[in-house]
């Protein structure tokens, strides 16, 4: 009988979406089992019937927006250190000699 938990599911998911080959047929595949009818447990059971669903929507959101962030995050800290180093070109440089109290 094959093993199966929420965190190996996670871990196979998150595994194939951040694989760029396999990302949009997992973005695909995950809309299409929202929007169709068939559901590992249906829709029509209340509370137990939305928890798979609500469970997919979180983890495709969680996922894909890691993916952006980490998508922005060099192009903001590109944009920032080139910032820094037009500004610190553009001025005079100061040297200081640091000298300890006591």
């Amino acid at each position: 009988m094959m093993n199966f938990s929420l965190q190996s599911f996670y871990a196979f998911y998150r595994g194939a979406i951040r694989n760029s080959k396999y990302r949009w047929w997992i973005i695909l595949g995950t809309l299409v089992y929202l929007l169709s009818p068939l559901d590992i447990s249906p829709d029509m059971i209340p509370i137990i019937g939305q928890l798979d669903d609500v469970v997919l929507v979180t983890l495709l959101l969680t996922e894909v927006s890691q993916l952006v962030m980490e998508r922005i995050k060099p192009r903001s800290t590109t944009t920032a250190a080139s910032s820094a180093s037009s500004e610190s070109s553009s001025g005079p440089t100061v040297e200081v000699d640091a000298v300890t109290l006591e």
